[in-house]
């Protein structure tokens, strides 16, 4: 993700240290970035001088001393809170008085995150998408104490990166996050109940996502995905839950981590086209922890709305609790951040284009089918439901 986020910046004339605890793990970083470069010349959308000039902006190190003149300094280290208060105080020994420093993090609070700063009106969230250089969206996240001058130089360089940049309020998982949790977790119950890899892929394109759910969990990681639901289990109880739990643990550990190790839901052979399979291994788990779904919410059109819902019914959740400032910010990360489909145009457009009152009589349905508290709908979606407001005029 570093090197990503370095990419997105020396590409858009900002000189960026690079920093590494590792020579190897530099090396690995600074060649993501010349790969990424070498394809963009190679499709002649730059020439071999502008690469070279792009590349010529990139400092790379290992030590963190070399940050002692940055303005901003992201950190991208695992989602690990003690390890984000060791990198923040190392930064701090280092940097001057005035540097933002951001946590590219996708889930920890940014308030728990500063504490371990002696500058915490500097300390913000800057939580951008993999992969960095297509996704479009950066999910700017404000604590308390974040100082508006900080927030002013961290979406100044998200806008300068070429972000569609939203601003939330700290909370665990943040939005866009927060409001995927939910849904992700159908989608394991979904493979639980015997819905075949292919066939979840296939009813989530169907539906507008330019990816198919199963092969998301995949890119995204199924270590970060196991870590996420923990968190989240923890921070916002069973209504984020489905499935079973110790499904993505075993998968993890039994090193089926997603894309980036081969092999998760999928294996990827090769890597070349048609080397994409279902992975045998997570098969065997799945039938391990095989659920029986009940008969009334598993056609076509059900398993698409529980998927859906689930998503739509948070986020409505985090408008309601000041997370969003307004829908079109939450339409806005959701189709940038995730690909929520783009002709339905967000999950609040969604709402107002579907029927709040449909959609809460659904929800009702598979409320009375699973666990209540993960389908019963938000109270903003009720009074919508009930009054019939929009939440576009148009």
């Amino acid at each position: 993700m570093g090197a990503g986020i370095a990419n997105v910046t020396i590409d858009k004339g900002l000189s960026t240290v690079l920093i590494d605890n590792s020579q190897q793990g530099l090396e690995r970083g600074r060649n993501q970035i010349c790969t990424h470069l070498s394809q963009q010349q190679k499709r002649k959308k730059i020439g071999l001088l502008e690469k070279e000039r792009i590349l010529s902006r990139l400092v790379s190190s290992t030590d963190i001393a070399a940050l002692k003149r940055a303005d901003v300094v992201i950190e991208a280290v695992f989602e690990d809170l003690p390890l984000k208060h060791k990198v923040i105080q190392q930064i701090e020994q280092h940097v001057g008085k005035h540097t933002v420093i951001a946590s590219n993090t996708s889930a920890l609070p940014i308030k728990e995150i500063a504490k371990a700063s002696a500058r915490p009106d500097k300390v913000i969230g800057m939580h951008y998408f993999s992969p960095v250089e297509k996704m479009q969206l950066l999910e700017i996240i404000v604590h308390d104490g974040t100082s508006k001058e900080t927030l002013a130089t961290a979406a100044q360089l998200g806008l300068k990166q070429g972000k569609f940049v939203v601003v939330v309020k700290d909370c665990p998982g943040f939005f866009v996050v927060r409001s995927l949790a939910p849904m992700m977790s159908e989608v394991f119950r979904l493979l639980l109940e015997g819905v075949s890899p292919e066939e979840v892929d296939k009813l989530t394109k169907n539906f507008g996502f330019p990816v198919g759910a199963a092969t998301l969990a995949d890119e995204v990681g199924l270590d970060v995905a196991e870590h996420v639901a923990q968190f989240l289990g923890k921070a916002l109880g069973p209504r984020v839950a489905g499935g079973s739990p110790q499904l993505l643990s075993e998968l993890v550990s039994q090193g089926n981590k997603g894309k980036k190790t081969g092999k998760g839901i999928f294996s990827y052979g090769d890597g070349k086209k048609g080397s994409k399979k279902v992975n045998e291994d997570a098969v065997k788990l799945l039938a391990r922890h095989k659920l029986v779904p009940p008969t009334n919410c598993s056609s076509t059109e059900d398993r698409q709305l529980r998927l859906v819902s689930r998503f739509v019914n948070e986020a409505l959740l985090c408008l309601e609790e000041g997370v969003l400032a307004t829908p079109s910010d939450g339409d806005i990360a959701s189709v940038f951040g995730i690909g929520f489909p783009p002709f339905w145009g967000g999950p609040f457009r969604f709402v107002d284009l579907y029927g709040a009152d449909k959609l809460v009589g659904h929800m009702n349905k598979f409320a009375d089918a699973y666990a209540r508290e993960q389908f019963a709908p938000c109270q903003l979606l009720l009074d919508h439901a009930k009054s019939g407001k929009k939440f576009y005029k148009n």
